[in-house]
């Protein structure tokens, strides 16, 4: 068990990656296909944990992490999770819980010295748009360019450096809160196998071209020190299942999401 209130009494950095619309089902058979060997190499027990968003699409999916709800186990009994708004004085918390007394961790680790930041993916990032503005304004730092975002073949490419130029300007100075929003496995993603179509095919494909980069980021930001790392997807995407297609919809495609978190450096 985690304890992320003693991590962040402890002033650790730490890295929080969405995978965006990445599917559970993806994400295990890229493993086992061996498509991810850097995040196989890292991953809890080198696999990904299957639980369910408590968002179907990333707008309310990000707020509802933000808010201090993390997608959950698909069973009765959930674990401490790992940060929540200040309860009710009824409620109990547990004390490996990271507790803020804001409307949202962003604030709340504010509040405990650390400096966000955020390295944006798609469109609900870019702050382009009323909608498109909400989540950046969360965090101290917003970044988001248009090579950041699924039609470019090398998004993670660009928003590695991103993330690595971020901390190399926080290393020493305070802790620091970097959050990426991978947008390769986003539709589009039918480029990476050279089809027009997006399919499980296609995102296998790119999450494995991601995953060389998300190996890149890791052992970067390990080089300056110790991180939690929080890493999951904020919801899948149907296509063609049981005649489904998209996200914002109640399928198992869309509420299954690969879930890891661990300590890294």
């Amino acid at each position: 068990m985690i304890n992320v209130a003693q991590i962040i009494e402890s002033g650790t950095n730490i890295l929080f990656v969405t995978l965006d619309s990445l599917r559970h089902d993806v994400a295990s058979m890229a493993l086992a296909q061996g498509s991810t060997p850097h995040l196989a190499g890292v991953l809890p027990g080198g696999q990904w944990e299957r639980r369910q968003t408590p968002g179907t699409f990333t707008l309310p999916a990000h707020m509802a992490f933000f808010s201090g709800f993390l997608p959950k186990l698909p069973q009765p009994q959930q674990p401490a999770r790992l940060w929540e708004c200040r309860p009710p004085a009824f409620k109990n918390t547990p004390p490996e819980t990271f507790v803020f007394d804001a409307s949202n961790l962003l604030d709340g680790l504010a509040a405990h010295g650390y400096s966000t930041a955020c390295v944006g993916g798609v469109t609900y990032f870019s702050a382009q748009t009323p909608l498109g503005s909400v989540l950046p304004a969360m965090f101290h730092e917003a970044h988001w360019r248009p090579e950041f975002c699924s039609p470019e073949i090398e998004s993670t490419r660009h928003q590695t450096d991103q993330a690595l130029d971020i901390a190399d300007r926080y290393s020493g100075r305070q802790p620091l809160f970097l959050f990426v929003n991978v947008s390769a496995t986003h539709v589009p993603h039918g480029h990476y196998i050279g089809d027009s179509r997006d399919s499980t095919a296609s995102q296998t494909a790119a999450l494995a071209y991601a995953d060389t980069h998300l190996g890149r980021l890791l052992d970067g930001l390990a080089a300056r020190g110790p991180w939690l790392v929080i890493m999951c997807a904020d919801h899948g995407d149907a296509y063609g299942d049981d005649g489904f297609h998209g996200r914002g919809i109640a399928h198992p495609s869309v509420w299954n999401v690969p879930f890891a978190a661990w300590v890294h450096g």
